[in-house]
């Protein structure tokens, strides 16, 4: 893994459906930070992670990503948003986190296999490289995509929303993979709405509602005062029930 560097926005404005999504943001997600992206339904965090990795369109503005290339930058995107009907194993899922290394039309090689099947190992899933995704619940589901994220081995990794509709087993197997990457040095960005987990984790926290709110510290971008502004007035969010590990 290359040390990663600053990921600078200057003045950037987005758009999604014809709306504003995020209006005049600038700062630094600064080299192997641990920062929660906060806000409202709607905020424009989706829209954010999609400019950062620069699958979506700057209305105005700049991000500069210090050299780095698409292969360097991880996207997770929300679970619930990709089709889990297609007729492909979770060890060729968690195999394709290195596709574009690999090529996109060359055979997969053992070692990548292999390390496939390692990766399901450490997500708690030693036994499921030749199941279908089909299959899967929820929390394994997302389980085989943090299996992936270990192939991809990025320096800044985008998570949205990862904690959506797992069981409490599961969440804690992912949080313990993300404060592994923090401890290695990686850049990380989540779409969170657990306000207390956002406390209880993350040092960092961009709060967004259409404009920035704040940026900076937890303790401070979370205040009383910062979340009226975004329309966040409770300190607990309302929990959905759990999924099957």
């Amino acid at each position: 893994m290359i040390a990663p560097p600053p990921l600078r926005l200057e003045q950037v404005t987005l758009r999604h459906g014809g709306q504003v999504a995020v209006h005049d943001l600038s700062g630094s997600f600064e080299p192997g930070s641990l920062t929660a992206l906060v806000g409202p339904n709607g905020a424009g965090k989706t829209t954010l992670l999609r400019a950062l990795v620069g699958l979506h369109k700057l209305a105005a503005g700049h991000v500069d990503r210090g050299g780095l290339v698409p292969a360097d930058i991880a996207l997770l995107p929300q679970s619930s948003q990709l089709d889990r009907h297609f007729p492909i194993t979770c060890a060729d899922v968690v195999a394709l986190g290195v596709a574009g290394r690999c090529g996109a039309f060359r055979p997969i090689a053992t070692s990548v296999r292999t390390a496939a099947r390692e990766a399901l190992a450490t997500v708690g899933l030693p036994d499921h490289a030749d199941r279908p995704i089909a299959a899967l619940s929820t929390g394994q589901f997302q389980r085989v995509l943090f299996a992936r994220l270990i192939l991809q081995d990025a320096p800044v990794l985008l998570l949205d929303e990862p904690f959506a509709a797992v069981d409490a087993t599961t969440e804690d197997v992912l949080l313990g993979l993300i404060e592994a990457w923090h401890a290695e040095g990686r850049t990380i960005v989540t779409v969170l709405h657990d306000l207390d987990l956002v406390r209880a984790v993350f040092p960092d926290t961009l709060l967004l509602s259409g404009a920035p709110i704040a940026w900076g510290p937890t303790d401070r971008a979370l205040s009383e005062a910062n979340r009226r502004r975004a329309g966040l007035l409770r300190t607990r969010p309302v929990r959905l029930p759990r999924a099957a590990a």
